[in-house]
């Protein structure tokens, strides 16, 4: 059988979960189309996947390193609630887009409000998590 190289487009089936079981992402019913090489999916699973077989199921842990990265303490900043907008949701948990000191956009995550003050992460919410994948290679699409 064809192994999927780098270069290759490749589909798969997966399901991405926690060490403790908490499933956060699945392809769902339409498998996930990339290409290996390209950085299109975390380093972990694409390393993975090259080498894999069509029809080949297997399941991989994906140390957080070669995955989101580790979670940076430093991409924690605590702003005063009035740099926020009134009518922005800033409840614990809320996903916002920000803006870096160069004027890039970046997501962050409300981890923590009180009346004098705004706590976001700016972290992948995965940073520093090891992830498991149950994966499936479906096809290859397009050989290298």
């Amino acid at each position: 059988m064809t192994q999927a190289k780098n270069g290759d487009t490749v589909r798969i089936n997966y399901t991405g979960r926690l060490v403790d079981g908490t499933q956060f992402d699945s392809s769902g019913n339409e498998p996930l189309q990339f290409t290996l090489g390209e950085g299109q999916v975390i380093p972990g699973l694409e390393t993975h996947v090259e080498g894999m077989e069509v029809g080949t199921k297997s399941t991989v842990t994906v140390p957080a390193d070669a995955a989101y990265g580790p979670h940076r303490p430093e991409a924690v900043v605590t702003v005063d609630r009035a740099a926020v907008p009134a009518n922005i949701n800033i409840d614990v948990g809320t996903r916002l887009q920000a803006r870096t000191r160069e004027g890039r956009p970046m997501q962050v995550t409300v981890i923590g409000v009180d009346d004098a003050s705004v706590k976001l992460d700016g972290n992948h919410p995965l940073a520093g998590k090891d992830l498991v994948f149950d994966v499936e290679l479906v096809e290859i699409v397009q050989a290298a």
